[in-house]
């Protein structure tokens, strides 16, 4: 991807491109319980994640940052995609291991969870994928935020 020239005559690199992303999908994340036929019957998006609205409000501040750090610049969306990468990549993986993430406190309120192991990948591969490709992005593309 090469970079383009935004509003200001500044080049938007990579990271900032890619932090953009990630507010426009933490901002659908945050809309999946409010868009009528993607829950079922118990509430549960697509039938797998049961989204509350401390989900939707991590979801939301998520975006924000993300937003934010792409605004600013590229160091402050490498940032972004380093920190908020490990957060959600570790959550994802304890919520693989345990049946609930600490992000939206889960492991706290119900401790180690037993459940198919199919439906825990299914479950925490949202945040085992992005949190990794952010953090990915930080590392493969850190060269635009020096």
């Amino acid at each position: 991807m090469g970079n383009s020239v935004g509003s200001t005559g500044k080049t938007v690199g990579t990271l900032r491109r890619i932090a953009l992303v990630y507010m426009t999908v933490l901002l659908a994340a945050a809309s999946l319980n409010y868009i009528p036929g993607l829950t079922d019957a118990e509430g549960r998006a697509f039938g797998v994640f049961a989204l509350d609205i401390f989900d939707d409000a991590l979801h939301v501040a998520s975006a924000l940052w993300a937003g934010i750090a792409a605004a600013v610049s590229s160091r402050a969306s490498r940032i972004f995609l380093r920190y908020f990468g490990l957060l959600y990549l570790t959550d994802g993986l304890l919520g693989l291991a345990a049946g609930s993430g600490y992000l939206d406190l889960g492991i706290v309120h119900h401790g180690i969870v037993d459940l198919p192991l199919t439906f825990k990948i299914l479950a925490n591969l949202p945040h085992i994928g992005g949190g990794a490709f952010a953090v990915y992005a930080s590392v493969r593309f850190a060269h635009e935020a020096r």
